[in-house]
């Protein structure tokens, strides 16, 4: 069962160990930066390890702040990949925006490069917006 767990002195480590090959492709940011990120922006940004039952295989951080939700960064570690775990996880994520934080629309920015994962979004109800921002489409999911 997919969880969502927050990352404390526990479990960062391991967090900081996952590999994901969109990382080389610059895709998606390191869990390293994002921590930092999410540590820089506390009140809006909420990191999360993600938890297959007691294995971690992925990271996750979404920002929460102005009514604007959106998952940030997303990976599954490649060792976990194409195992359906990551579209499990990305529900996991809107639920919890949706009962935490009341969101009514939630949004993924992409890498315009990315197919695969415009694919992966796209699956998953996700439809692109016309608001491109540094290289990266904005897809939005009504909920």
């Amino acid at each position: 069962m997919i969880e969502l767990r927050e990352i404390d002195e526990s479990n960062y480590e391991q967090c900081f160990r996952l590999k994901a090959s969109v990382e080389k492709e610059d895709f998606v940011d390191s869990v390293m930066y994002s921590l930092a990120e999410a540590w820089v922006f506390y009140t809006d940004t909420r990191p999360f390890a993600i938890y297959d039952g007691d294995s971690m295989v992925g990271f996750v951080s979404m920002y929460v702040g102005e009514e604007n939700h959106q998952i940030i960064n997303f990976l599954i570690d490649d060792a976990f990949q194409k195992r359906g775990l990551g579209t499990k996880a990305a529900d996991a994520c809107i639920r919890f925006l949706q009962k935490e934080y009341g969101a009514k629309r939630v949004s993924v920015p992409v890498e315009q490069r990315n197919i695969a994962a415009q694919k992966f979004w796209e699956k998953l109800g996700f439809t692109f917006s016309d608001c491109v921002e540094d290289g990266y489409v904005f897809m939005r999911l009504t909920v």
